[in-house]
């Protein structure tokens, strides 16, 4: 597996790999979640072109199993979405998507990486936590992350509780 920036045709695989990683939280009654639509061609368009979206990508064939979108928010690097194909879960996929956020971050001269999500699914905050990540108190919220957490609740997420997390990413050398 290669983690690599994501390529416009394979934009629609983006779609599927997200409409596949929806499906486990039907096992949690999360059928909102799991029949939400992925982000649009042009939407992931953007992201591409920008430079902030990766994907894993499995050898020998380079098909994409996962990918990893982000934002700048609050100084920081934000995951505004991972999703990876559950026939490719627990594998490393998304920790490997993430180090190649934080290796970006770093470069960018940001100092963690942040993103929201649910805290009653075990892929999703008790998986951060494992990787570093740790839930911010309401003060530690900075105002882009809290206006991401009002559209989350706009939409309906918060049904299911969620939380804002981060991780610190090590001093940059020469910093």
């Amino acid at each position: 597996m290669r983690i690599r920036p994501a390529r416009r045709a394979e934009l629609p695989l983006l779609q599927d790999i997200e409409r596949a990683a929806g499906e486990p939280f039907r096992t949690f009654g999360m059928h909102t979640i799991a029949d939400d639509e992925p982000p649009p061609l042009d939407v992931l368009e953007d992201y591409t072109r920008a430079g902030r979206c990766w994907v894993a990508a499995e050898e020998p064939d380079d098909h994409p199993v996962g990918y990893l979108l982000a934002d700048r928010v609050d100084g920081a690097a934000h995951i505004e979405q991972v999703s990876v194909d559950p026939k490719a879960a627990r594998r490393g996929v998304g920790r490997a998507l993430i180090e190649r956020l934080a290796d970006w971050a770093e470069v960018q001269g940001l100092d963690s990486l942040t993103l929201t999500t649910f805290t009653g699914v075990p892929w999703n905050a008790p998986y951060y936590e494992r990787i570093g990540f740790r839930t911010l108190a309401a003060g530690e919220v900075g105002e882009e992350l809290r206006e991401i957490r009002n559209q989350e609740a706009e939409h309906g997420l918060d049904r299911w509780p969620r939380v804002c997390m981060r991780r610190r990413l090590p001093p940059h050398p020469g910093a």
